[in-house]
């Protein structure tokens, strides 16, 4: 089969698209060929060594298709489901993966749409309803609102009656986040972010501050969330956040969370509760998944130097 392999670590041009060993089906494992495989910051970060894995490895953490192998002790799954994954191995033409990783797709959503949402809406999900449960008229503001995360972020926060800020480098990306529930925008690039996140909050800040761009971001992050506000930071686009003193937050007593999403899929159970969720937010329109391009495999590399480089909105898929 084809992959996209990382032998030693570093930028876009240690992706290498090669032949691979089809995987068999181990024990507690399924073997999934892909349709559709999402392209992700994380992928990056894996690349990179910024989060170290054993060498060499198939990037990509996402993937949708078709089951067509079962492995011992696997009771869940058959060949011929629909099944979505988050377990690693994405970027390939069939993924071996652990069964706990995979979900069946629910409501008829397209295998398209299952993997460009399924990574990117969980985490949003989990970000509005657990991370900082947003309510009826708060202040949200959300950092990067027109990438695939901050889209999601912007329609959940809305959607749940929030007053969603969204930060962005270029006029088009503000009027694709104003299209995807923000209600006031801010150009990262041209705007002071502090001051008119004042302007807008009377001083007060916002009860929640969702930043998925990390170093670049953080002080002012820190400085828009109000006295008792949650400021969770879940990205690393512009580098990993520096190292802060602790007490810092007591200024106003603010709570700072950097969730990982897998801490939330952790048993079948909490797996499944998240995944019902997520496809009935689906079925009822209130996810709407901006797909950026949809790229073949053997070009896993440029997906990645765009998605890098700052120069898409909404998510980017490969096509095995």
């Amino acid at each position: 089969m084809k992959a996209v392999i990382v032998e030693e670590i570093g930028g876009p041009d240690k992706l290498q698209y090669r032949d691979w060993p089809r995987p068999a089906a181990s024990k507690g494992k399924v073997v999934i060929k892909n349709h559709y495989s999402g392209v992700n910051f994380i992928d990056t970060y894996h690349r990179s060594g910024l989060y170290p894995l054993p060498l060499p490895f198939i990037v990509g953490r996402e993937s949708a298709g078709e089951v067509v192998e079962v492995g011992d002790d696997v009771t869940e799954f058959k060949v011929g489901d629909r099944v979505v994954h988050m377990g690693g191995n994405g970027y390939a033409e069939f993924s071996e993966v652990g069964a706990l990783a995979v979900e069946k797709i629910s409501h008829n959503v397209s295998y398209e749409i299952a993997a460009a949402g399924t990574l990117q809406g969980l985490t949003a999900l989990t970000m509005v309803k657990s991370g900082y449960p947003v309510q009826k008229d708060d202040f949200i503001l959300v950092h990067a609102a027109a990438g695939g995360v901050g889209l999601l972020l912007c329609q959940l926060a809305s959607y749940l009656g929030a007053k969603v800020i969204g930060t962005a480098s270029t006029d088009a990306k503000l009027a694709l986040a104003r299209e995807n529930g923000a209600t006031y925008t801010i150009n990262s690039k041209t705007e002071d972010i502090v001051a008119r996140v004042n302007e807008i909050t009377g001083g007060l800040g916002c009860h929640a501050v969702l930043d998925g761009v990390g170093k670049a971001t953080f002080e002012a992050s820190l400085a828009c969330t109000r006295r008792l506000g949650t400021l969770i930071s879940f990205g690393n686009a512009s580098g990993p956040v520096d190292p802060i003193k602790i007490a810092v937050l007591s200024q106003k007593n603010i709570k700072l969370m950097r969730p990982t999403l897998y801490n939330y899929l952790t048993t079948r159970e909490e797996s499944k509760y998240w995944y019902d969720l997520f496809f009935d937010l689906v079925d009822k329109n209130v996810f709407k998944f901006h797909i950026h391009k949809i790229y073949d495999l053997k070009d896993a590399r440029q997906a990645q130097e765009d998605l890098e480089g700052r120069v898409t909105t909404g998510k980017l898929l490969l096509k095995p």
